[in-house]
Protein backbone atom coordinates (compact mmCIF):
# COMPACT_ATOMS: atom_id res chain seq x y z
CA UNK A 1 0.00 0.00 0.00
CA UNK A 2 3.07 2.29 0.10
CA UNK A 3 3.80 5.16 2.43
CA UNK A 4 0.25 6.44 2.52
CA UNK A 5 -1.36 3.53 4.34
CA UNK A 6 -2.19 3.88 7.99
CA UNK A 7 -0.52 2.21 10.93
CA UNK A 8 -2.88 1.78 13.87
CA UNK A 9 -1.70 1.02 17.37
CA UNK A 10 -4.26 1.89 20.03
CA UNK A 11 -4.27 5.70 20.28
CA UNK A 12 -1.45 6.24 17.77
CA UNK A 13 -2.75 6.50 14.21
CA UNK A 14 -0.48 8.07 11.62
CA UNK A 15 0.54 7.53 8.01
CA UNK A 16 4.13 6.54 7.38
CA UNK A 17 4.59 9.89 5.65
CA UNK A 18 3.37 11.68 8.78
CA UNK A 19 5.63 9.58 10.98
CA UNK A 20 8.65 10.40 8.83
CA UNK A 21 7.81 14.10 8.81
CA UNK A 22 7.82 13.96 12.59
CA UNK A 23 11.25 12.39 12.88
CA UNK A 24 10.20 8.73 13.16
CA UNK A 25 12.24 6.64 10.70
CA UNK A 26 11.00 3.14 9.88
CA UNK A 27 13.46 0.34 10.48
CA UNK A 28 13.64 -3.02 8.72
CA UNK A 29 12.22 -4.68 11.84
CA UNK A 30 8.41 -4.81 12.05
CA UNK A 31 6.88 -1.95 14.08
CA UNK A 32 10.28 -0.56 15.10
CA UNK A 33 11.38 2.98 14.36
CA UNK A 34 14.37 5.24 14.95
CA UNK A 35 13.36 8.44 16.75
CA UNK A 36 15.42 11.43 15.63
CA UNK A 37 15.79 14.25 18.15
CA UNK A 38 15.98 17.95 17.34
CA UNK A 39 19.51 19.15 18.15
CA UNK A 40 20.20 22.40 16.22
CA UNK A 41 23.91 23.01 15.83
CA UNK A 42 24.67 19.76 17.63
CA UNK A 43 24.61 21.69 20.91
CA UNK A 44 22.96 19.42 23.46
CA UNK A 45 22.18 20.62 27.01
CA UNK A 46 23.74 18.34 29.60
CA UNK A 47 20.41 17.96 31.40
CA UNK A 48 18.99 16.22 28.31
CA UNK A 49 21.44 13.35 28.46
CA UNK A 50 20.15 11.41 31.50
CA UNK A 51 16.58 11.51 30.15
CA UNK A 52 17.66 10.45 26.64
CA UNK A 53 19.62 7.57 28.19
CA UNK A 54 16.62 6.59 30.30
CA UNK A 55 14.25 6.61 27.32
CA UNK A 56 16.70 4.63 25.17
CA UNK A 57 16.96 1.96 27.84
CA UNK A 58 13.23 1.89 28.58
CA UNK A 59 11.81 1.96 25.05
CA UNK A 60 14.78 0.99 22.83
CA UNK A 61 17.75 -1.28 23.30
CA UNK A 62 19.87 0.99 25.45
CA UNK A 63 21.83 2.62 22.61
CA UNK A 64 21.72 5.94 20.76
CA UNK A 65 23.14 6.96 17.39
CA UNK A 66 24.53 10.31 16.30
CA UNK A 67 23.48 11.21 12.78
CA UNK A 68 25.81 12.75 10.21
CA UNK A 69 24.01 16.06 10.88
CA UNK A 70 24.71 16.01 14.61
CA UNK A 71 21.32 14.86 15.86
CA UNK A 72 20.83 12.14 18.46
CA UNK A 73 18.71 9.19 17.36
CA UNK A 74 17.09 6.51 19.51
CA UNK A 75 16.69 3.29 17.50
CA UNK A 76 14.47 0.26 18.14
CA UNK A 77 11.45 2.16 19.46
CA UNK A 78 8.11 0.39 19.00
CA UNK A 79 5.34 2.41 17.39
CA UNK A 80 3.02 1.71 20.33
CA UNK A 81 5.40 3.65 22.60
CA UNK A 82 5.62 6.85 20.53
CA UNK A 83 3.24 8.92 22.63
CA UNK A 84 5.00 7.99 25.86
CA UNK A 85 8.46 8.58 24.36
CA UNK A 86 7.45 12.06 23.23
CA UNK A 87 5.88 12.85 26.60
CA UNK A 88 8.89 11.73 28.61
CA UNK A 89 11.42 13.54 26.42
CA UNK A 90 9.41 16.75 26.61
CA UNK A 91 9.82 16.82 30.40
CA UNK A 92 13.40 18.11 29.89
CA UNK A 93 12.71 20.08 26.70
CA UNK A 94 13.78 17.51 24.11
CA UNK A 95 11.84 17.82 20.85
CA UNK A 96 11.49 15.46 17.91
CA UNK A 97 13.18 16.40 14.61
CA UNK A 98 11.85 15.89 11.09
CA UNK A 99 12.52 14.05 7.86
CA UNK A 100 10.95 14.27 4.41
CA UNK A 101 10.38 17.32 2.16
CA UNK A 102 10.87 20.22 4.54
CA UNK A 103 13.51 22.41 6.15
CA UNK A 104 15.57 20.14 8.38
CA UNK A 105 17.35 20.92 11.63
CA UNK A 106 20.31 23.19 10.72
CA UNK A 107 23.85 22.32 11.75
CA UNK A 108 26.73 24.50 12.91
CA UNK A 109 30.26 24.32 14.24
CA UNK A 110 31.32 26.03 17.45
CA UNK A 111 31.87 29.31 15.60
CA UNK A 112 33.48 32.28 17.30
CA UNK A 113 32.01 31.48 20.71
CA UNK A 114 34.94 29.22 21.65
CA UNK A 115 36.66 28.01 18.46
CA UNK A 116 39.89 29.97 17.85
CA UNK A 117 39.34 29.75 14.07
CA UNK A 118 35.72 30.88 14.25
CA UNK A 119 34.87 34.12 12.48
CA UNK A 120 31.07 34.18 12.90
CA UNK A 121 28.61 33.26 15.64
CA UNK A 122 27.35 30.12 13.94
CA UNK A 123 25.55 28.72 16.99
CA UNK A 124 23.46 31.85 17.49
CA UNK A 125 22.42 31.98 13.83
CA UNK A 126 21.75 28.25 13.70
CA UNK A 127 19.38 28.38 16.66
CA UNK A 128 17.52 31.37 15.25
CA UNK A 129 17.15 29.73 11.83
CA UNK A 130 15.85 26.58 13.51
CA UNK A 131 13.32 28.60 15.52
CA UNK A 132 12.06 30.45 12.46
CA UNK A 133 12.16 27.91 9.64
CA UNK A 134 12.29 24.35 10.99
CA UNK A 135 9.68 22.15 9.32
CA UNK A 136 8.82 24.61 6.52
CA UNK A 137 7.43 22.49 3.64
CA UNK A 138 9.64 22.31 0.53
CA UNK A 139 9.77 20.21 -2.66
CA UNK A 140 12.44 17.96 -1.17
CA UNK A 141 14.61 17.90 1.94
CA UNK A 142 16.30 21.26 2.57
CA UNK A 143 19.48 21.25 4.61
CA UNK A 144 21.15 24.38 6.01
CA UNK A 145 24.62 24.55 7.51
CA UNK A 146 26.84 27.13 9.18
CA UNK A 147 30.64 26.96 9.18
CA UNK A 148 32.59 29.56 11.11
CA UNK A 149 35.63 29.67 8.82
CA UNK A 150 36.98 28.39 5.47
CA UNK A 151 37.96 25.05 7.02
CA UNK A 152 34.25 24.41 6.48
CA UNK A 153 33.75 21.61 8.98
CA UNK A 154 30.00 21.75 8.41
CA UNK A 155 30.44 21.11 4.68
CA UNK A 156 28.55 24.06 3.26
CA UNK A 157 29.60 22.81 -0.17
CA UNK A 158 27.29 19.82 0.36
CA UNK A 159 24.29 21.75 1.70
CA UNK A 160 21.18 23.08 0.01
CA UNK A 161 22.10 26.43 1.58
CA UNK A 162 25.33 27.07 3.44
CA UNK A 163 26.89 30.03 5.22
CA UNK A 164 30.65 30.08 5.81
CA UNK A 165 32.40 32.70 7.91
CA UNK A 166 35.00 34.89 6.18
CA UNK A 167 37.08 37.97 7.06
CA UNK A 168 38.79 40.44 4.75
CA UNK A 169 42.23 41.45 6.09
CA UNK A 170 43.75 44.90 5.80
CA UNK A 171 47.42 45.75 6.47
CA UNK A 172 48.90 48.79 8.19
CA UNK A 173 52.44 49.38 6.92
CA UNK A 174 53.32 51.80 9.72
CA UNK A 175 52.97 49.25 12.52
CA UNK A 176 54.45 46.30 10.59
CA UNK A 177 57.82 45.03 11.86
CA UNK A 178 58.54 42.82 8.84
CA UNK A 179 58.56 39.62 10.91
CA UNK A 180 57.23 37.58 7.90
CA UNK A 181 54.87 35.51 10.07
CA UNK A 182 51.85 36.46 7.94
CA UNK A 183 53.51 35.07 4.81
CA UNK A 184 54.55 31.91 6.62
CA UNK A 185 51.02 31.09 7.84
CA UNK A 186 49.28 31.93 4.55
CA UNK A 187 48.62 28.58 2.90
CA UNK A 188 47.11 30.17 -0.21
CA UNK A 189 50.14 32.19 -1.32
CA UNK A 190 48.12 35.39 -0.99
CA UNK A 191 50.91 36.93 1.10
CA UNK A 192 54.61 36.84 0.28
CA UNK A 193 57.40 38.74 2.03
CA UNK A 194 59.55 41.39 0.39
CA UNK A 195 63.19 40.33 0.39
CA UNK A 196 64.51 43.73 1.37
CA UNK A 197 62.51 44.26 4.58
CA UNK A 198 60.25 41.23 5.16
CA UNK A 199 57.09 43.28 4.78
CA UNK A 200 54.14 41.62 3.01
CA UNK A 201 52.92 41.82 -0.54
CA UNK A 202 49.21 40.96 -0.54
CA UNK A 203 47.38 39.44 -3.53
CA UNK A 204 43.62 39.62 -2.75
CA UNK A 205 42.79 37.39 -5.74
CA UNK A 206 44.35 34.44 -3.89
CA UNK A 207 42.87 35.23 -0.47
CA UNK A 208 40.18 32.89 0.89
CA UNK A 209 39.47 35.24 3.84
CA UNK A 210 40.51 32.77 6.55
CA UNK A 211 42.04 35.36 8.91
CA UNK A 212 45.21 33.36 9.63
CA UNK A 213 47.33 36.44 8.94
CA UNK A 214 45.33 38.49 11.45
CA UNK A 215 45.71 35.88 14.18
CA UNK A 216 49.44 35.40 13.53
CA UNK A 217 50.45 39.08 13.44
CA UNK A 218 52.24 40.01 16.71
CA UNK A 219 52.05 43.75 16.04
CA UNK A 220 48.37 43.76 15.00
CA UNK A 221 49.31 45.25 11.64
CA UNK A 222 46.80 42.92 10.02
CA UNK A 223 43.23 43.64 11.14
CA UNK A 224 39.71 42.83 9.97
CA UNK A 225 38.34 45.22 7.37
CA UNK A 226 34.99 43.40 7.28
CA UNK A 227 33.56 40.07 8.39
CA UNK A 228 30.58 38.16 7.07
CA UNK A 229 29.39 35.02 5.35
CA UNK A 230 30.22 33.35 2.07
CA UNK A 231 26.93 31.92 0.77
CA UNK A 232 26.69 28.65 -1.12
CA UNK A 233 23.56 27.09 -2.61
CA UNK A 234 22.58 23.87 -4.33
CA UNK A 235 24.89 21.28 -2.82
CA UNK A 236 24.14 17.75 -1.64
CA UNK A 237 25.95 14.54 -0.86
CA UNK A 238 24.72 11.01 -1.43
CA UNK A 239 24.55 8.78 -4.47
CA UNK A 240 24.59 11.70 -6.91
CA UNK A 241 26.48 14.49 -5.12
CA UNK A 242 26.42 18.11 -6.24
CA UNK A 243 28.83 20.84 -5.16
CA UNK A 244 27.13 24.02 -4.01
CA UNK A 245 27.68 27.22 -5.99
CA UNK A 246 29.04 30.39 -4.40
CA UNK A 247 26.55 33.23 -4.81
CA UNK A 248 27.59 36.05 -2.46
CA UNK A 249 30.23 37.03 0.06
CA UNK A 250 30.34 39.23 3.14
CA UNK A 251 26.64 38.77 3.82
CA UNK A 252 25.93 40.19 7.28
CA UNK A 253 24.34 38.22 10.12
CA UNK A 254 21.03 40.04 9.83
CA UNK A 255 20.99 39.44 6.06
CA UNK A 256 21.21 35.67 6.47
CA UNK A 257 17.47 35.48 7.07
CA UNK A 258 16.67 37.53 3.96
CA UNK A 259 18.85 35.25 1.83
CA UNK A 260 17.15 32.20 3.31
CA UNK A 261 13.63 33.54 2.85
CA UNK A 262 14.28 34.63 -0.74
CA UNK A 263 15.87 31.26 -1.46
CA UNK A 264 12.87 29.37 -0.15
CA UNK A 265 10.52 31.62 -2.13
CA UNK A 266 12.46 31.03 -5.36
CA UNK A 267 12.58 27.27 -4.72
CA UNK A 268 8.84 27.14 -4.03
CA UNK A 269 8.05 28.83 -7.35
CA UNK A 270 10.64 27.13 -9.56
CA UNK A 271 11.15 23.71 -8.00
CA UNK A 272 9.35 20.45 -8.66
CA UNK A 273 8.13 17.84 -6.23
CA UNK A 274 10.98 15.49 -5.37
CA UNK A 275 13.66 17.83 -6.77
CA UNK A 276 16.48 19.22 -4.62
CA UNK A 277 17.19 22.91 -5.04
CA UNK A 278 20.57 22.14 -6.62
CA UNK A 279 18.86 20.35 -9.48
CA UNK A 280 16.29 23.13 -9.77
CA UNK A 281 19.07 25.72 -10.12
CA UNK A 282 20.84 23.64 -12.74
CA UNK A 283 17.59 23.19 -14.66
CA UNK A 284 16.32 26.79 -14.43
CA UNK A 285 19.68 28.57 -14.28
CA UNK A 286 21.80 30.16 -11.56
CA UNK A 287 21.17 33.66 -12.92
CA UNK A 288 17.43 33.26 -12.26
CA UNK A 289 18.23 32.39 -8.66
CA UNK A 290 20.73 35.23 -8.20
CA UNK A 291 18.34 37.78 -9.65
CA UNK A 292 15.55 36.69 -7.31
CA UNK A 293 17.71 36.67 -4.19
CA UNK A 294 20.24 39.45 -4.80
CA UNK A 295 18.99 41.41 -7.78
CA UNK A 296 16.15 43.49 -6.37
CA UNK A 297 16.77 47.20 -5.99
CA UNK A 298 16.05 47.21 -2.29
CA UNK A 299 18.63 44.44 -1.77
CA UNK A 300 21.62 45.97 -3.51
CA UNK A 301 23.50 45.95 -0.21
CA UNK A 302 22.78 42.27 0.46
CA UNK A 303 26.37 41.13 0.63
CA UNK A 304 28.58 41.18 -2.43
CA UNK A 305 27.18 39.00 -5.25
CA UNK A 306 29.64 36.62 -6.88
Amino acid sequence: MGVDHYVEEKAYTKTFAELKSGGFIKQRQKDLYTVRLRCPGGMIPAEWLPKISEVAKKYGRGVVHTSVRMSIEIPYVNIKDFDQVIKELETVGVRIASCGPRVRVPIACGGCEYNPNGLTDTQKLCKEVDNRYFGTPTHHKFKISFSGCPIDCMRTRESDLGFQGIVEPVWDEHTCTGCTLCAKVCQEGAIVSRKEDGKPIYDPSKCIYCGDCIRACPSESWTAKRTGHLVRVGGKHGRHPLEAMETAKFVKDEEVFTVLEKTLEWYKVNGKRGERIGKTIRRVGIESYKKAVYGYKEQQDLGEPI
